[in-house]
């Protein structure tokens, strides 16, 4: 066998398996700012209030239906807080 046929086939299964890697590795986990950014795309402007870092870090806990309270409670809609908290999980 040629050296440059061996080396393509090393690079194409190194490749593969990387790939491979890649694809099976679990995603990241969001977190706390990510949710943030979510409500504060609803707030259109400035920052987010006190509230809403309080909900997103219950959120982040894992307390999924505390999040979505705390954060609609605060005047932030269903919809948005479901998405935001959903992110922080």
């Amino acid at each position: 066998m040629r050296t440059t046929t061996r080396t393509a086939g090393v690079l194409t299964g190194l490749t593969l398996a990387l790939g491979g890697a890649v694809l099976a590795a679990p995603a990241a986990h969001a977190d706390v700012r990510a949710c943030i950014n979510q409500v504060e795309r609803e707030l259109r402007g400035g920052e987010a209030p006190e509230y809403v870092r309080t909900a997103c870090s219950v959120g982040l806990g894992g307390d999924h239906a505390k999040c979505v309270s705390g954060l609609t409670a605060g005047g932030v809609t269903n919809g948005t807080a479901v998405s935001a908290c959903r992110v922080a999980k």
